[in-house]
């Protein structure tokens, strides 16, 4: 009899135990590394580009702000029903690539045809997509491996995906200066030819249908029934308002850098504010896999606790210190903070919605927390920075950074369940 003995019984070997997602192949791992590392190529493409292209194409401000904010509402409203809709296809692969297609064709759009309807439609084509491209890709990670590896597989991904993105910040800003502004985003469409073969490397039979949705497949018209589920969650409900803290005290505070830097060391400037935004990424990518590897060990709530106390931290050192190193340096705290919620906040959501089968709606209503927090922290760093001075706006940002910290430690239970991780290997009391 073909089967392992384990305790004087025999215990029969599953016959697709090869192929089951808990022993997915190095093949289909290595896929989801480059196909997270070359989405992150992908949509680097769309950042501030964008409006240096258009631009050059003697657009007015007002129509490229216009472009920018219709393109950054739909990014925000849209990753709910982006999420319930993922929630309720059966394969993530596909939705995926169909994400990553319409994510090429919108940069080739943009390329060949500068004009206001053509613009607008690829902005909305782009940020509707990338409302269900981010879901799947965490999606992905959970169908793809065993509930206990899935910290360490998050880390990977926000790994490949900070290192995509500097080194196509670093690609796509030399193919600006070297050919045109235009070629950005034929780079950007090419991109998607590696992101989907990589993709395909991802075997559709190791990726367990049932644990990618949270536990059981979600029905499409169940969305105010999901969203009744996700209000009764009081955990969930501490933890969205806790991430919506964390983005309304953190998103103002590289800009306000940039513009200190500028004022203060104008001649160094730009060098100086590259380093604030390259270095952290690539401290991202270096922290990421531990981080993931400690949640599993650990638990959640300490590595929270850590991203918020280094981003309280960072917002306090800006409101004292006004030295240019120094404030490069400060901002290296950005990198610990970045790792730290680019793992925890999928992987506490994946905690929160087991077996509920609303895993992608959770993470498209936190993902929406997250976007006001940020779009109301740059208008309101604005404000108090205009009425007052910088310090005193870096003072309130460190007081809103404290209390989701102290939200955290009062109300955020530890969320990894029982079942996972290594429970002896735990930092020390």
């Amino acid at each position: 009899m073909d089967g392992d003995s384990h305790g004087g019984k025999i215990r029969q070997r599953h016959p697709a135990a090869a192929t089951r997602p808990g022993g997915a192949s190095p093949r289909s791992r290595r896929g989801l590394d480059w196909f997270v590392f070359f989405v992150a190529d992908v949509q680097t493409g769309f950042g501030p580009f964008v409006a240096v292209y258009l631009t050059t194409h003697r657009w007015t401000q007002v129509d490229i702000g216009l472009i920018l904010t219709v393109g950054g509402l739909i990014s925000l409203f849209g990753q709910v029903p982006g999420g319930a809709l993922l929630d309720a296809l059966r394969s993530p692969r596909l939705a995926a690539a169909i994400a990553v297609v319409l994510i090429g064709a919108s940069a080739l759009m943009l390329a060949l045809w500068p004009v206001f309807p053509v613009v607008l439609a690829s902005r909305v084509l782009q940020a509707a997509a990338s409302c269900v491209l981010g879901p799947a890709i965490a999606s992905l990670s959970l169908g793809l491996v065993e509930r206990r590896e899935i910290g360490e597989r998050l880390g990977r991904n926000a790994a490949f995906a900070s290192v995509g993105t500097g080194l196509a910040a670093a690609g796509m800003g030399a193919c600006g200066y070297y050919l045109s502004n235009q070629a950005v985003f034929y780079v950007t469409a090419a991109f998607v030819l590696p992101a989907l073969a990589a993709l395909w490397h991802i075997r559709a039979a190791e990726i367990d249908s049932v644990r990618a949705h949270g536990g059981r497949q979600a029905h499409p018209m169940n969305l105010l029934s999901g969203f009744g589920s996700l209000l009764r969650n009081r955990a969930l409900l501490v933890f969205a308002l806790g991430v919506m803290l964390f983005h309304l005290a953190n998103a103002a505070i590289l800009p306000l850098v940039a513009s200190i830097l500028t004022i203060r060391s104008s001649q160094s400037a730009t060098a100086l504010i590259a380093v604030t935004m390259v270095v952290p990424q690539f401290l991202v990518a270096v922290l990421s896999p531990a981080v993931g590897r400690k949640a599993q060990t650990w638990g959640r709530r300490p590595l929270l606790i850590a991203g918020f106390a280094a981003l309280t931290c960072r917002a306090l050192l800006f409101s004292l210190v006004s030295s240019p190193p120094f404030l490069v340096a400060i901002q290296l705290l950005d990198g610990l903070s970045a790792a730290v919620l680019g793992v925890l906040v999928p992987l506490t959501i994946a905690d929160l919605t087991r077996d509920s089968g609303r895993f992608n709606l959770t993470q498209g209503t936190i993902g929406c927390a997250m976007g006001i927090g940020a779009s109301i922290s740059t208008t309101l760093a604005g404000y108090l920075t205009d009425r007052f001075n910088s310090h005193t706006t870096f003072l309130c940002l460190a007081i809103i950074a404290a209390t989701g910290l102290l939200l955290l430690l009062w109300r955020m239970p530890e969320t990894r369940p029982p079942d996972d991780g290594d429970r002896d290997d735990r930092p020390p009391a």
